[in-house]
């Protein structure tokens, strides 16, 4: 009796010591969770300063080139006082001028149009057996993965043999070609993230399938065909390659206008410098508006009392 008694109560003890070991913290945060090993003073001088390496790697020449777009003289490596002088001559420059106009039409219409291809591609290959699927997105990766150049000559014999002579056409239907396959690496992953449930859902609920698309669907995606889009803009924007095999004559974009210029000037400065203006702004805007619409969403809920 005295021996289980006192085998009682040591367990007991035991219990009352072990509960009292794991209630209390161990060394680390108020958490009780360990803290993590503080980086050595030499190792984040040496993490930091890689991080400036690269971000002037990055940015340094778009600050030179910036800088001597505001330039007096006509030398770019001596800064001779601050003029807008090659803003006056690009806007006045009659052939830059037609060469940006044609360089945005191309832009905006090949995004519309393969942003539109690519999300309707897309939205039928996610519904499409996995054999075919796998062998339509292996296809879809050649004009990514393949240099411009087979691309932009491919394009070119193609347009040859079909009798198709170079000009706007050609040129919008040739980046069309090369920016859908982003648009649709764009959208795939988003669409395999998608209950299929819910489109189900709202067909057996009445809607058509035009409805479920551009109600059910399409809502859920939209962050993807945006990204598309962009990314198509962006390869249009800058092209070269493509553009300079399948442009008629008297047809030039901003890239094939800088390649075919005699003598550099800074008025190609200007123009680079109003484009990242312009990029900056957007980006902005994009990350400026939804953080107000999640400002204004807090304000407006009701608070708990």
């Amino acid at each position: 009796m005295g021996m289980g008694a006192s085998n009682k109560s040591l367990a007991g003890v035991t219990l009352i010591a072990t509960d009292g070991l794991s209630n209390q913290q161990k060394p680390g945060d108020e958490s009780g969770e360990p803290v993590q090993k503080r980086k050595k003073p030499i190792t984040r001088f040496f993490s930091s300063f890689y991080l400036v390496l690269v971000l002037l790697f990055v940015y340094l020449p778009i600050i030179y080139l910036v800088l001597f777009s505001f330039n007096e003289g006509k030398s770019q490596t001596n800064f001779t006082g601050f003029s807008l002088r090659w803003y006056e001559n690009m806007f006045g420059d009659r052939t830059m001028l037609e060469a940006i106009s044609v360089t945005l039409i191309i832009a905006v219409v090949s995004t519309v149009v393969s942003t539109v291809v690519g999300t309707v591609a897309a939205i039928g290959l996610s519904k499409a057996k996995r054999i075919v699927r796998a062998a339509v997105l292996e296809i879809n990766n050649l004009p990514v993965l393949n240099p411009d150049i087979v691309t932009a000559i491919g394009l070119m014999l193609l347009f040859m043999s079909v009798k198709l002579q170079g000009g706007m056409l050609t040129l919008i239907l040739s980046h069309i070609s090369f920016c859908t396959p982003f648009v649709i690496l764009s959208v795939m992953p988003k669409l395999r993230q998608l209950d299929d449930n819910v489109a189900e859902a709202a067909l057996d609920l009445g809607a058509t399938p035009v409805k479920a698309l551009t109600r059910v669907i399409i809502p859920q995606i939209y962050p993807a065909i945006i990204s598309g889009a962009l990314i198509a803009f962006s390869m249009s924007l800058d092209d070269f390659v493509v553009s300079y095999f399948n442009a008629g004559a008297g047809i030039n974009t901003i890239s094939m206008y800088v390649y075919s210029m005699k003598r550099y000037n800074l008025s190609v400065n200007a123009l680079a410098t109003l484009i990242v203006v312009v990029v900056a702004l957007i980006l902005i805007l994009a990350n400026l508006v939804p953080y107000l619409k999640d400002k204004k969403a807090q304000k407006e809920e009701p608070q708990n009392v």
